[in-house]
Parts: structure tokens; sequence; C-alpha cells
């Protein structure tokens, strides 16, 4: 069940989410070359707590780390580790933060010096796919309409749309009903009311769509090992448009 979302709370999601948005912008001035993504990780940890709040990741699930940190065909919930970051990577730092009884959530690909010119495309579509989705995005939209949007920009442009995760809604809980896939039929699914907040997350392959989780239970990569990029705000649907909450 879709849980809309009173003004009071919308009031009270807008801090971890704004939490998240700095976090997110303060990791961006730090990631280089050389560092581990455990040391990502440990930028976010300590960014979140700082501010506050608690990091949503950290026990998710028995997930063991505040922040998700994929590396080039990693597509999402790379475990951060000892794997050390090298110039030309693209690297995907997922992160929520909980505080006022609500989360926050958002996520930012992140280029690590001089990428190849298909990493910055994809890295740069990814980001827009979001914003094409949100495009006339407003109260009485068809669920499905994001996720066409998605799709049709994507494969425009040469790259294809992860079917095996989706963008979700948020509130008191991290993953709340509806779940926003980044493909469908124009037209369909419920048509969303204002107050209902949403989670739009563009995750796209350079190649393959397809994915296979790796053994520890949760990093998912491409199976044909070509890059992937991903891209996620927090919105709130408007009688006339959306709030986006991350930015």
């Amino acid at each position: 069940m879709i849980c809309v979302k009173s003004e009071e709370e919308i009031a009270l999601l807008r801090a971890p989410n704004a939490i998240v948005r700095d976090c997110l912008k303060f990791v961006g001035e730090r990631i280089r070359a050389g560092m581990t993504t455990k040391d990502v990780d440990t930028l976010v940890h300590d960014f979140i707590t700082a501010s506050g709040a608690v990091p949503s990741c950290l026990g998710y699930c028995g997930y063991p780390a505040s922040a998700c940190v994929s590396v080039n065909e990693e597509v999402v919930h790379g475990i951060p580790g000892d794997r050390v970051l090298a110039e030309g990577d693209i690297v995907s730092v997922d992160l929520c933060a909980y505080r006022n009884g609500f989360h926050g959530d958002a996520a930012r690909t992140f280029c690590i010096g001089k990428v190849s010119e298909e990493k910055q495309r994809l890295v740069r579509v990814t980001e827009e796919c979001f914003f094409r989705a949100i495009e006339g995005l407003k109260a009485g939209t068809p669920l499905f309409d994001i996720g066409y949007k998605v799709q049709q920009y994507a494969e425009s442009n040469g790259f294809s749309v992860i079917r095996s995760y989706t963008g979700h809604g948020i509130g008191r809980e991290m993953h709340e009903d509806p779940s926003v896939p980044n493909f469908g039929r124009k037209g369909t699914g419920v048509r969303l009311q204002a107050g209902t907040v949403l989670c739009i997350e563009p995750m796209i392959a350079a190649g393959s769509w397809r994915v296979r989780v790796l053994d520890d239970g949760w990093t998912a990569v491409t199976v044909d090992g070509r890059p992937a990029a991903h891209y996620e705000n927090a919105v709130v649907i408007r009688e006339d448009g959306v709030e986006i909450l991350t930015l």
C-alpha cells in the first residue's frame, strides 16, 4: 500500500534528505584515486553521524557498511572493502540517513580522474534519465510513465536499463511501496497522488542489462563486465510537479 505523506511528515523528511544531499557533495569533493572503497564508506559514516543522523544502510538486512560503493561493472550494493580506486574508474555511491523518524536516500556516480568517453557519456546520460523521468511528473501521472521515460532516453543513447533493481517509496521505512522500475509502458500503473514520496533511481548499463549477484550476497554486477552508472533522488509528488528533497 502506498503511504501518502502529510505536510508534517514531508517537513520531517527534509532533514535526513538534506543530510544525504550534503554527504554526497562532501564525498564528491574528496573521492580520488588511491582511496579504497572502505575509505569512501568511512567518509559517509563520519559525515552522517556528525550530522546527528544514523546511517540507514548499516545493518539493514545484515548489510555491513554505511554506504553502497559500486565500481565500474558493479551496478549496486557494492560492499566497501580493500578495492583501491584507480584513475579511469566510475564509482556509484548510494547512501541513506535516518533522522526525525524518517529516512533520506540518494545516489551519485563519480568519475575518478580522466575516464573514457563511454564512461563519461554513461554517467551523464544516467543523470539525464532522472531529469527526463520527472518532466511533467505530478499528481495523477501513471506510475510506469517514470520508467517509460527512463527506458526511452537510455536506449535512445545506446545504453540499457537494469531491470532487476528499482526505485521505491520512502518515509518511515527505507523501502516502501511502490516499486519504481526504470522501464515500463506509458499510461499504465497506479496514478500517483500528491504527497507520495519516491526515490527515482535510474541504473543504466553500457552493455547488457543482465546482472548477477556475487558470492557476498549483495554486490550486483553486469554479466558482460561492462560499466554501469546510478543516479538517485528522493522526490515529493505535488499537484503541479515535484519537489526534489536531495538537491
